[in-house]
Order: structure tokens, then C-alpha cells, then sequence
């Protein structure tokens, strides 16, 4: 069980969307609330980064060139031996029961429609802010596309 801390840290999150808009909205907004925000375009660089990085939370979009959010979702499940990142959805295009279902069974923990609303967004994040950093260990032997 995690001790959680009485002082909020700052976070590491990926944001992850083929709309520059969109990286460049949330990331203002995170960067202002104090994280740490990397931004990406295509599936494939999402997974380099969260090896990279090892972030606290994900936030991906579904409908991402190269591979989907939902196939980037289970890599990035299955690269983690112990606690993978808060994986959060956001999709503008891919919204219904179906699309929702298919986003939890890829790993997601939350799913939000474009353009979310801000405020959620920051309080889906908040519990990750009192907990300690964890240096999450990465399941190696999977080769980048």
C-alpha cells in the first residue's frame, strides 16, 4: 500500500494527439497547474516516451496515425510489470457505449470527450499528485516498431 504525502508534487504526463490543438491546449493547461508535459503526434512515439519517461498519467486520444489509442493503450499495459500509468482517453470522433467498452478493456482508466472539460481533467489527476513517485519497472524485450 502507498504512504500518501501531505505536499502535491508535480507530475510527468504525456499527451498524446494527432490535433496540435489539442497538445497545445492541454499542455498549457498542465504545464500552468506545474507538470512536467511532453506532447506527441503518433502512436508509436507515445510508446518510445513512456519508456522513456515512465509518466504518471497518459492522456490519449483513440484516433492516432500509426497505431490506435487503444492498441497504444495495451502496450503500454503490458510494458509494466508493476503500476503502468493512469491511462485517460479523450476522443472526439469515437464516443459511443462500444467505442467506451473498447477503451476499458484496452486498459484505460477514464475516458473523456473532446473538448473535456478542464476542471475534470485536472481532478482525475489530483489523488496522482499525494502519491509518491514510483519508479516503475518496465518489461523489457519488445522491440520499437
Amino acid at each position: 500500500m502507498q504512504e500518501e504525502s501531505s505536499f502535491p508534487r508535480s507530475l510527468h504526463l504525456v499527451i498524446a494527439d494527432d490535433e496540435s490543438d489539442t497538445v497545445q491546449t492541454l499542455g498549457a493547461l498542465l504545464s500552468d497547474e506545474g507538470h512536467e508535459v511532453t506532447g506527441v503526434h503518433k502512436g508509436p512515439t507515445v510508446i518510445a516516451q513512456v519508456r522513456l519517461r515512465k509518466p504518471d498519467a497518459v492522456i490519449l486520444d483513440i484516433d492516432m496515425p500509426g497505431m490506435s489509442g487503444y492498441s497504444v493503450a495495451r502496450e503500454v499495459r503490458s510494458m509494466f510489470s508493476s503500476s503502468s500509468p493512469l491511462l485517460i482517453a479523450i476522443s472526439g470522433k469515437w464516443v459511443g457505449q462500444t467505442d467506451r467498452m473498447l477503451a476499458d478493456l484496452a486498459g484505460f482508466s477514464h475516458f473523456l470527450q473532446k473538448p473535456c472539460d478542464p476542471q475534470v481533467l485536472l481532478r482525475l489527476l489530483e489523488p496522482l499528485r499525494y502519491r509518491p513517485a514510483e519508479r516503475a519497472e518496465i518489461t523489457l524485450g519488445r522491440e520499437l516498431p
